[in-house]
């Protein structure tokens, strides 16, 4: 499992009995999570002292409690990225912190590959499913340039903001909202390419226009499609899912058929997750299969300088 544990501004205290007891900056939430069943006892005196928590209704949905004075929105940084939080519909914040350990990975590649091209070449990366824009802010500040792509005019105007508090604002990017798989087609129509491509694919959703996404019926023809959008020397493909039914090794060997041995890469997949404070186990929370080239932003001989 790879583990996202370098916030400061993010803790998972506790999970027991469905639920999780997180600190966001200086605000404590208890959200609900379907997969924590086992039934630890709750010493950790901050449980009784959450701004809010989230109550599931069982016809679905459910609503926040406030338990404790809190602002609307607030903020919380990791490293020099910074973003806006606020309670929202379905127990989320806005962000999702188990996220921030592909950050740091696609970072990493983006600087390696920077570190070697002409400024006026930058690598050019497309997100789809960008929500609020967490994967677009690392891959911008690590010095690419970012096509975000949502569905929801909300999420994108989110993005911006965030863009706007860490700093960011004056690099080279681009924010559409726009139905994922649409916008590809119309890529691909067009023949523009890019050097890596990630997405975060909810399990059902609608587009715009009201069109209905399921991952399980609609992930593969997609990840067809985005492989042709790949520039000739790609640097990275990574897909994230929440969903129970797409495993790991799934998403492996999706991309591993998709992109063959010829483009010279690997591939890997596995959970992600959040180590708990109180326990000292990992919270798993979702997967990731990631296609990079195998000399990924390594000078190859023919490039390397002096």
């Amino acid at each position: 499992m790879r583990i996202a544990d370098r916030w400061k501004d993010y803790e998972l205290i506790d999970a027991s009995d469905g639920e999780r007891l997180e600190r966001w900056g200086d605000i404590l939430l208890i959200r609900p999570d379907p997969q924590i069943i086992w039934q630890t006892p709750r010493r950790h005196p901050l449980w009784k002292q959450a701004n809010a928590r989230y109550h599931r209704s069982s016809s679905g949905g459910g609503q926040w409690e406030r338990l404790r004075p809190m602002p609307e929105v607030w903020q919380i940084s990791y490293g020099r990225l910074r973003f806006h939080l606020k309670p929202m519909g379905f127990k989320h914040t806005g962000l999702f912190p188990e996220q921030a350990v592909n950050w740091d990975r696609m970072a990493e590649l983006i600087r390696r590959e920077a570190g070697r091209r002409p400024v006026d070449r930058p690598v050019r990366v497309l997100n789809l499913f960008g929500y609020t824009g967490g994967a677009t802010l690392a891959c911008v500040e690590a010095g690419a340039h970012v096509t975000h792509v949502d569905a929801s005019r909300g999420m994108v105007a989110w993005g911006r903001e965030n863009v706007s508090l860490s700093g960011l604002a004056e690099r080279p990017m681009r924010w559409l909202v726009d139905d994922c798989g649409k916008f590809v087609q119309r890529e691909l129509r067009r023949g523009n390419t890019y050097d890596a491509l990630l997405m975060d694919p909810p399990s059902y959703g609608r587009g715009p226009g009201g069109e209905v996404w399921k991952l399980e019926e609609q992930i593969y023809p997609l990840l067809t499609q985005c492989a042709g959008l790949l520039s000739r020397r790609p640097l990275f493909f990574l897909v994230n899912s929440y969903t129970t039914g797409l495993s790991p090794s799934v998403m492996k060997y999706m991309l591993s058929v998709l992109l063959p041995k010829e483009r010279g890469g690997v591939v890997s997949a596995d959970e992600i997750g959040l180590p708990v404070k109180e326990s000292g186990e990992v919270l798993p929370c979702g997967a990731t299969a990631l296609w990079e080239a195998k000399d990924a932003g390594r000078p190859r001989p023919s490039e390397r300088i002096g």
